[in-house]
């Protein structure tokens, strides 16, 4: 079955959801913290499913790996890949705060353990720490209404050789934005006290405990159900360019309340299994939100100079 197929002849909303506003893919414009510094350059993407979040962070293009694999790459290169942020979580909406739990991430610490206080106007979320350390402004980039499916990956295993690929991540599409999580076979059995980075520098030679650390993919795409997502950022430099997923090979598995996808690589069988958060073949994402009706009069009043500058910012 086609993934187009899939969402339109297997609607199943979840019955549990952060609110509307903010579901979508968003991309960061800034974040400011207490110390009056801010960063606008840092790569950041957020994908909002119902009750699935995937995170991408990644450095300015002068200090990514290009087009190189680990297994190519020197031991700088290995310290800068290893310095990668990318996860997936369960995300929680209570008491007007969002956190999240569980999930997979690359990094073996949480680099961000706060929850985050949330409210958009148009097509810019704010999010701000509960304890003021910093502030981010996220720009929504899904603003078209379109699918919305957000499964949460159980395994992956090569069904040719059983070997078992990866446990934990997400498959989440907002629209004409897409992202992937593909996490480790299994944890990494190491101190969280030190960081990944520095584990890696002090076993960079060590090919059998690199593999399993860079066995991880978070990667966001843009495209459409049509003709595929290509990727244009991933933990994994060689992804991008590639096609985020086959679009071919889904099964709707009524049953279990699961989704199974298979595909070839080369001659190998390849089996994905996900649980389900949400599919649904029409969201209505959009880069407004709603005038209370005194600011709406107000801003057509003043809209001659208020107004003069304007622009949607991409």
């Amino acid at each position: 079955m086609n993934i187009k197929t899939l969402i339109e002849q297997h609607s199943k909303q979840a019955t549990n959801s952060i609110p509307d506003w903010m579901i979508g893919c968003f991309k960061r414009r800034s974040i400011s913290f207490a110390n009056g510094e801010t960063d606008m350059d840092t790569h950041v993407f957020w994908l909002q499913g119902r009750n699935l979040t995937i995170d991408l962070r990644l450095p300015i293009e002068a200090e990514l790996v290009m087009n190189q694999s680990w297994d190519q790459c020197s031991a700088e290169a290995l310290y800068q890949l290893a310095n990668y942020e990318g996860w997936s979580a369960d995300s929680i909406w209570e008491n007007n705060q969002l956190s999240w739990s569980g999930g997979t991430a690359f990094q073996i610490h949480n680099r961000w353990p706060e929850p985050a206080i949330l409210s958009r106007v148009g097509d810019c979320m704010i999010e701000a720490s509960p304890f003021e350390s910093y502030v981010e402004d996220w720009r929504i980039t899904s603003r078209e209404p379109g699918a919305l499916l957000s499964l949460e990956l159980i395994s992956e295993e090569n069904l040719t050789t059983g070997e078992l690929r990866h446990q934990g991540g997400a498959l989440i599409i907002n629209g004409n934005w897409a992202g992937l999580v593909l996490g480790r076979s299994s944890d990494l059995d190491l101190d969280e006290n030190i960081q990944l980075r520095d584990h890696v520098k002090q076993a960079s030679a060590d090919i059998s405990f690199l593999k399993q650390v860079f066995n991880f993919e978070t990667s966001v795409a843009k495209g459409n159900l049509t003709e595929g997502f290509n990727i244009n950022f991933s933990t994994m430099p060689t992804r991008v360019g590639e096609s985020l997923f086959e679009l071919d090979g889904f099964e709707f598995d009524a049953e279990t309340n699961e989704v199974f996808q298979f595909f070839k690589e080369g001659e190998q069988q390849i089996k994905r299994r996900f649980s389900i958060d949400t599919i649904e073949a029409e969201f209505a994402y959009s880069g407004k939100t709603k005038w209370h009706e005194k600011s709406k009069k107000w801003f057509d009043a003043e809209k001659e100079t208020i107004g003069r500058y304007l622009q949607k910012l991409t």
